[in-house]
């Protein structure tokens, strides 16, 4: 517990490291990035007195460093991520970012859920009916929904259940709203509104886990320890269920730290698609109007949460599995 402890520390010793560096190149891309960040705050009619004017009121005029400067003292003394200039103009940043993750998460969380609900099993008896038929076809099934383009699948979904069918509304996020803040959100959890990015999220994930519950469980069951449970006799469910399956599955501690990450990031196509007003959607919307504010916020709570995600996942890998050593893998 001491060893854990101490890789834990050591790790959280280089967050400030890696966030400072995340923040300095975002920070660097949305000074210097295409466009004037003045003629966004001025407006395009706006004539050169005005953009001067707005240049030395925001300190844009400042040296880089001092504007760098000025925006880490604020964030780290205030938690102030600044403001939005053009989508919300005048709206704190957070108070625009919090909502939409709520939303983002909504779906997410549904789609994980189903990927690893239908993953995980495929993947079991693909590697049980290796030799077979259904080894490929279990497999290939899913391949075959991965293939497919999000702006292929999703226009094609939209058609067939809301155009043709009728089933399922076009666009937007309903259901009972709770107030966030500022803001309300809807739970969209609870309506229809939910089923179509659902699909489209999910499916093409559930080939990838059972790819890789398939790969391990294929190294599990030629272990010694396995031809030894078979050969006392036990039921064949038991020595997959006990003795396969347990060491199988631990890889997937990694993929779902990381897919929770992805709950942080929205659906970019599928959001923007189906007017869905969350993450994924409002990083659009700030790259195209120039938020630069959001966007700089977007990219140090995502990598905030990376960073958080991936040492979690290795505090629980070692949990999970005692006789993984953090001192082997330094070395």
């Amino acid at each position: 517990m001491q060893g854990l402890f101490g890789y834990a520390i050591r790790r959280l010793l280089w967050l400030p490291v890696i966030l400072f560096v995340v923040s300095f190149l975002a920070f660097t891309l949305t000074r210097f990035g295409p466009g004037d960040y003045v003629d966004v705050l001025a407006g395009p009619r706006a004539n050169a007195e005005a953009k001067e004017r707005v240049r030395h009121e925001t300190g844009l005029d400042d040296p880089f460093y001092v504007q760098y400067g000025h925006y880490m003292k604020r964030l780290l003394t205030e938690g102030d991520f600044g403001e939005s200039f053009t989508i919300y103009r005048g709206t704190p940043v957070l108070d625009v970012i919090w909502p939409r993750i709520l939303v983002s998460i909504q779906p997410g969380i549904v789609a994980l859920f189903i990927t690893f609900s239908i993953g995980v099993p495929a993947g079991l008896f693909a590697a049980l009916k290796q030799g077979t038929w259904l080894d490929p076809t279990a497999i290939g099934s899913f391949l075959f929904f991965q293939s497919i383009p999000v702006l292929v699948s999703l226009p094609f979904l939209v058609l067939l259940f809301v155009v043709k069918l009728g089933w399922l509304p076009a666009v937007g996020w309903g259901g009972p709203r709770v107030d966030v803040g500022p803001q309300s959100i809807a739970l969209g959890i609870f309506t229809k509104h939910i089923i179509l990015p659902v699909i489209v999220l999910s499916l093409p994930g559930i080939a990838g886990v059972a790819r890789l519950v398939r790969a391990t469980t294929l190294s599990v069951l030629g272990e010694d320890y396995v031809r030894t449970a078979r050969a006392k006799g036990l039921p064949e469910l038991q020595v997959v269920t006990q003795h396969v399956a347990r060491n199988a599955l631990l890889p997937l501690v990694t993929v779902v730290g990381l897919s929770l990450i992805t709950l942080l990031e929205g659906a970019f196509f599928t959001e923007n698609i189906l007017g869905i007003p969350g993450i994924g959607q409002l990083g659009f919307q700030a790259a195209t109007s120039r938020d630069y504010d959001i966007i700089l916020a977007l990219v140090l709570i995502l990598a905030f949460a990376f960073v958080v995600a991936n040492i979690i996942t290795d505090l629980a890998y070692t949990l999970i599995d005692p006789r993984i050593r953090y001192e082997e893998r330094r070395n």
